[in-house]
Formats: structure tokens, C-alpha cells, sequence
């Protein structure tokens, strides 16, 4: 049985003799060799998704005028911003927006911070001993501010939903428009390309995996928010729904709007685009079973996003939803996609090309994410009869 460590895989990427591959190059070697051959002949696959994500977002320092303001509420380009973490330190999330712009929110902020454009400050405080001023009004950029970096407390979803409408109403969601009487479907992961569907029970990815985030080197942090393991799988062993995530983080100076990119959807708010990338070490043969996974092997279901409590309405492979069809029943209803599959195979590329390089080594978790985790619901308080 070949076992590698992640020290003789690195070793051989400073050599030179490391073999990469792309997870849809590993997807089409599997269809003619085994997980012990390539797991013997790959060393390191590269994956990756440039998708939605809404829980996204950056921590700003802006740095202490004179006389000094303790911030309690600030806008960015008229943005709000979560302003109770200290004096003038803010957190701007992607889906944040001014309601008289809804257009125009914190993801578009972001992107501009990134592209180096200047943008309104304006914030206000109460007024103290030590922070006298109560009011500014100034502009930044990511070269005035001290420190701005990306924190995204939920990425790359392990799988995710594919969303329909049976309803004879438009329906406007985060998964984009949906056509009434199921005349559309929309899905969102990258299938046999998706990190977190190539390594499914993570066991190489955990706090302090070394990533591709935005165009430059970011960390996961902790398991996403959402985490759940309890999903049922298929007979291949992936989620067949949305599963793990995972919280990364990285310098939002050094990104590039390339893979960063602000998104509005018709009447539900902004979102974040984020090109996300993870190598995955080849350290045995099950890694290479689950690396050689293909499109017509991961399935995930059909909701209708329509129905209170969004019933599951039937199963599909991403081989089905790439087709342009899939089929529910009597139904043939038209495919599309609302993540960028060619920004994602550009991702896992440059990925690869950097640890070819000896530019990207791999590098071992510090610490694994829960094997057992499952969600909570909210629920409503009773409301106290006053009669």
C-alpha cells in the first residue's frame, strides 16, 4: 500500500520532482488507472471553485486621527460597518448595503478596496475623555489603512443544492432568478473540481492548511460556520448536500479583483465572488480514490426553493447539471450554473504552476475539524398571552 507524508511530498516539490495535477486531470487519469497507481505516480492535486459566498468579508484598521474618534458608526462609501470591535477597527461584511442603494454594498467596497480606488469614511462616536472627536469625514484607500484582511467565516461549501421553482410565481433568491412551473435550475459548486468534494472526510484540510485565496496565500482558520457532517452520503462516499465548510482568512492587499469579485442579485442583495484553491497531498490510496472523483459520480439534490421548508424533489449528478438538462420526473428543465467553472479551473492551474515552481509547499493541519457536527435550527419564542 503506497503511503507518502506530506515531509516527502514537500521534499520533492523543492526538488523539482513533485507530480501536480489538477483534480480534473486526476478526474479523467482515474478512468484508466487504479488508486494505488495514482496514488504511486501523483503527489499533489490542485482544486478549486470561484463561486457566491456570502459570508464574506474584511477586518479594517483605519488608523487614529487627531484628535482621536472611538467609532460607533461608520460607513464606507455609505456601507455600514460593524463597528464594535474597537476604536477604529471595523468588520465590513459582503452582504451589507446601504437600503437606499441596495445595489451597492459591502462585497462592492471590497472589490473596490482591492482594485486601489479611494473611498468615503464617515463615522461618528458619542464623544469620551480619550477619544474626544465625534465626528469624521475622510477618504481611504488599502494603501492609508493600517491592516485589511480578508475573514470569511464560511467558504467553499462541501456541495451544495440545486435550486428550482415549482411555484407559477418568479422567484428571486441567492441562487439567482428562478422561472416559475420548474423552468429552470440553478447549482452552484464546481463539482469534480470542488475542494472540499475531492478530500470529503478532510483529512488533509484543518486549521492552518495553507490555501490559494483571492489571488494570494490565505490559511483556513476553523471549520466553516454551518459545519455539519451528519449529510447523507452517496455510495462513493460524497455529501450528496450541503456539508463541511471552512473559515479562511488572507491579506486582502495583496488580492486581486480577478478573484474577488462583487456581485448584486436581482431583489435579494449582494454577494462576494471568491476564487478559493486547495491542494490536496496524495498521501494513499483512499486520498487518490477520492481525488479521481468525476462529475458523473457526485450527485446532489434538487430543492424547491418555492415551498416553505424547501422540499428535496429529486437527485442529480453534475455530469447531468454540466449536460444543460436534467430530468425530474416528466420534466427536462434547462441547467445553469452561478459559479464560473473557467475561473475555477484558472485557480487549480495557477495553483499548480506555484507549487511546481517550489513556490506553494503543503502544508500539514495543526489541527483536524470535528468528525461528528450537526446543525441547530432557530427557533421562535412562544409569544406571552397577555389576555
Amino acid at each position: 500500500m503506497t503511503v507518502k507524508s506530506y515531509e516527502e511530498i514537500n521534499q520533492k516539490i523543492k526538488s523539482g520532482k513533485a507530480v501536480i495535477l489538477t483534480a480534473e486531470e486526476v478526474a479523467e487519469m482515474g478512468r484508466n488507472a487504479s488508486p494505488r497507481e495514482i496514488a504511486q505516480k501523483v503527489d499533489v492535486v490542485t482544486t478549486a471553485t470561484f463561486g457566491a459566498m456570502c459570508s464574506s468579508g474584511a477586518i479594517i484598521n483605519f488608523g487614529h486621527a487627531t484628535p482621536p474618534i472611538r467609532m460607533e458608526k461608520i460607513r464606507i462609501n455609505g456601507v455600514p460597518c460593524y463597528e464594535g470591535l474597537a476604536a477604529v477597527d471595523a468588520y465590513i461584511g459582503a452582504t451589507a448595503s446601504d437600503p437606499e442603494k441596495p445595489e451597492y454594498g459591502g462585497a462592492h467596497v471590497i472589490q473596490d478596496l482591492i482594485e486601489g480606488k479611494t473611498l468615503e469614511l464617515e463615522a461618528w462616536g458619542k464623544g469620551t475623555d480619550c477619544y474626544p472627536r465625534k465626528h469624521i469625514k475622510t477618504r481611504i484607500s488599502k494603501d492609508t489603512v493600517n491592516e485589511i484582511f480578508l475573514f470569511n467565516p464560511r467558504n467553499s461549501y462541501q456541495n451544495y443544492n440545486v435550486a428550482v421553482n415549482t411555484t407559477n410565481r418568479l422567484i428571486h433568491t441567492y441562487m439567482g432568478t428562478l422561472l416559475p412551473g420548474l423552468r429552470n435550475a440553478t447549482y452552484s459548486t464546481s463539482g469534480e473540481l470542488s475542494p472540499l468534494l475531492n478530500d470529503p472526510e478532510l483529512r488533509t484540510i484543518g486549521i492552518g492548511t495553507r490555501i490559494f485565496l483571492g489571488g494570494t496565500v490565505g490559511f483556513v482558520v476553523w471549520p466553516g460556520t454551518q459545519f455539519n457532517t451528519s449529510k447523507p452520503v452517496n455510495h462513493f462516499g460524497i455529501p450528496v448536500s450541503n456539508a463541511r465548510t471552512i473559515a479562511v482568512i488572507g491579506n486582502l492587499k495583496e488580492m486581486s479583483a480577478e478573484f474577488i469579485q462583487a456581485a448584486y442579485f436581482d431583489k435579494y442583495g449582494t454577494s462576494l465572488f471568491v476564487g478559493l484553491g486547495i491542494p490536496i497531498p496524495v498521501l494513499d490510496e483512499e486520498i487518490a480514490r477520492f481525488v479521481s472523483i468525476r462529475n458523473d459520480q457526485i450527485e446532489t439534490s434538487v430543492l424547491d426553493y418555492g415551498t416553505p421548508g424547501m422540499p428535496k424533489l429529486g437527485q442529480v449528478t453534475y455530469a447531468e447539471l454540466r449536460s444543460g438538462f436534467i430530468k425530474l420526473g416528466a420534466d427536462r428543465i434547462r441547467t445553469a450554473p452561478v459559479a464560473s467553472l473557467s475561473k475555477a479551473r484558472k485557480i487549480a492551474d495557477i495553483l499548480k504552476k506555484m507549487i511546481e515552481a517550489g513556490n506553494f509547499v503543503i502544508t500539514q493541519p495543526v489541527q483536524m475539524f470535528p468528525a461528528q457536527a450537526s446543525l441547530k435550527s432557530l427557533t421562535e419564542t412562544e409569544k406571552e398571552d397577555k389576555s
